[in-house]
C-alpha cells in the first residue's frame, strides 16, 4: 500500500473529521473562557485585592532603550492564564462527569443481555471424527 493511499484512508476516516471539529470547538471555547476570566472574573478580583489589574502585573528586568523594547516578566498574564486553565479543566471535568452519568443510566435502562446458548453436546460420531482428524494431523507433521 502506497503512502498516498494510506494517507487517503487515514484522512477520510470519521475520527479525523471528529478530531478537527473538536479542535475548532475547543479553540472557540478557549476564547470564551479567556474573555470570561479577563472581562468578568479578574476585574472584581482586582477590586477585592485593592484595585489591582492583573494584566498589568509585571517585573521589569531591563527598561526600554531607544528602539529596543523593555524586557519584562508578565506574571499577571500568567495568573490569568492559570485561572483560564482551571476553568477549562473544571468545565471538561463536569462535561465528562455528565456524559458518564448518562452512559451509566442508559446501561441501567437496557435489559440484561441474554445468556449465550450452551454449546451443543458432541455426538459420539463427531467425537470419533475429531480424533481421526487429530491423528491424521500428527502423521503428516515432519
Amino acid at each position: 500500500m502506497s503512502i498516498l493511499s494510506e494517507f487517503k484512508t487515514f484522512a477520510v476516516k470519521g475520527n479525523v473529521v471528529d478530531m478537527a471539529v473538536g479542535i475548532i470547538i475547543g479553540a472557540a471555547f478557549g476564547k470564551i473562557v479567556t474573555s470570561f476570566v479577563g472581562d468578568v472574573i479578574m476585574p472584581p478580583l482586582g477590586i477585592l485585592i485593592g484595585g489591582v489589574d492583573f494584566s498589568d502585573l509585571a517585573i521589569t528586568l531591563k527598561a526600554a532603550e531607544g528602539d529596543l523594547p523593555a524586557v519584562i516578566i508578565a506574571y499577571g498574564k500568567f495568573i490569568q492564564t492559570v485561572i483560564d486553565f482551571i476553568i477549562v479543566a473544571f468545565a471538561m471535568f463536569m462535561g465528562i462527569k455528565a456524559i458518564n452519568k448518562l452512559k451509566h443510566e442508559k446501561a441501567a435502562e437496557e435489559p440484561a443481555a441474554e445468556e449465550p446458548a450452551a454449546e451443543p453436546e458432541i455426538t459420539a460420531q463427531e467425537q470419533l471424527l475429531t480424533e481421526i482428524r487429530d491423528l491424521l494431523k500428527q502423521q503428516h507433521r515432519p
